[in-house]
């Protein structure tokens, strides 16, 4: 893999990788409080936090631990983003939410307004931490080991996935709705957007554990 591999760009791509992280939070609570129908993943976390005694940070994090298992038998090798996606960005969601600094939109033009700014925003936090190239988070790791291995474009495996969380999700009481589907069936193709634009045509190309740990622990920079 063409990735550098010395400890000083690995701390360069962290702070990347975070910052892709927080924005995606930021995405998230954008998205369902645009009130239209939250993200097609968002569903389902929705959905489960209606049935579970967690808070939609937490399930987020469940269900990310779930995704990274389910991957590794599929072929891909979680990294250190990969871990850390599952942990943080619960974290920064309950967060933002518990700031209140969203607001909830009522009318339908800034409905359609917040809607499609938070599939921007949520495009650009996945490039943002794919491009530190330091392990795909659980949801996204599944999309790139699928699109690997069945030899498909990201934006029709994304697509496909979406579909199918929205159903788990809307048979559990997510909140379903017009945004669902405008999410679903756009957040793959701006993904690949951001992608072509920041001109990474390989996301799959991801430091695992393994990699990062033989890194840190050299003598060298």
């Amino acid at each position: 893999m063409n990735i550098p591999r010395t400890r000083l760009s690995i701390i360069f791509r962290m702070v990347i990788l975070f910052a892709g992280f927080f924005i995606l939070a930021i995405g998230i609570v954008v998205n369902l409080y645009a009130n239209l129908g939250t993200s097609p993943w968002g569903v389902l976390h929705v959905g489960l936090s209606y049935i579970t005694p967690f808070t939609l940070g937490q399930v987020t994090q469940i269900v990310g631990l779930i995704i990274i298992v389910i991957s590794w038998l599929i072929g891909f090798s979680p990294g250190f983003g990969t871990i850390a996606n599952m942990i943080t960005i619960g974290f920064f969601i309950d967060i933002i939410i518990a700031l209140n600094i969203i607001p909830t939109q009522t009318e339908i033009i800034w409905q359609l307004t917040q809607l499609i700014l938070s599939i921007f925003i949520l495009g650009g936090g996945v490039f943002l931490y794919l491009r530190a190239q330091l392990g795909a988070g659980p949801r996204d790791g599944l999309m790139v080991a699928l699109a690997k291995r069945l030899n498909k474009p990201i934006s029709h495996i994304r697509v496909s996935m979406d579909i199918i969380v929205v159903l788990a999700g809307f048979i559990l009481g997510g909140p379903l709705g017009v945004g669902t589907v405008i999410s679903a069936l756009s957040l793959g193709y701006i993904i690949q957007f951001f992608l072509k634009i920041g001109k990474f045509n390989k996301p799959s190309e991801q430091l695992n554990l393994l990699e990062f740990f033989e890194i840190i622990k050299r003598k060298n920079k």
